[in-house]
């Protein structure tokens, strides 16, 4: 994420500091990792309180979008809430010959909505690495489907995520980074 940011101009601190949090004209929660485990670690350092709490825009990267939402799947774990949707694990159909978990690779999405995907966007093509999922709710602004519909976005008051990976996803990735660093 790092690399595309400064691709746009932008210099990101990485920081667990509460003040500089704050401060912070945006805030990338990026995620990779397991998600009881950083569940724990967001508890035990207060940030669970904190990114919840946010005002300013927030932008919420695969594992960031699964921890946004209420429960996960993955550990177990009551996640922070943000979102209602529940985060489940990919089940591969019976007499499976085409799918793979995780799920990697290049998917189209769909139904987009809200000010950082646009219309344009439809049917685009972006990249994922993943094994759960968040379902489709009120709060989805965008739709892929490997195996089953997801959440490929949630959108929420200051609070956005992506399933996928922007910084992996060539120009559409990078429009959709400008267009949050332009909330």
């Amino acid at each position: 994420m790092d690399f595309a940011l400064q691709r746009l101009g932008v210099r990101a601190e990485i920081t667990a500091d509460e003040k500089k949090i704050r401060e912070a004209d945006k805030v990338i929660f990026p995620g990779v990792g397991e998600a009881s485990s950083t569940m724990l670690y967001l508890k035990d350092r207060g940030l669970d309180k904190i990114i919840c709490s946010l005002n300013q825009p927030v932008l919420g990267v695969c594992l960031g979008l699964q921890l946004m939402c209420s429960h996960s799947e993955e550990g177990n774990v009551q996640c922070l809430g943000i979102f209602d949707e529940k985060v489940t694990r990919f089940i591969l159909p019976e007499n499976n010959n085409s799918y793979k978990v995780p799920h990697m690779g290049w998917n189209s999405i769909t139904n987009v909505k809200g000010p950082l995907i646009e219309p344009a966007f439809e049917n685009s093509y972006v990249y994922f690495v993943h094994s759960y999922y968040a379902s489709v709710g009120i709060d989805t602004s965008a739709i892929s489907e490997y195996i089953v519909p997801f959440s490929a976005g949630l959108q929420k008051a200051n609070f956005y995520a992506f399933q996928f990976h922007p910084e992996k996803s060539g120009l559409i990735g990078s429009r959709l980074l400008e267009n949050f660093l332009g909330l």
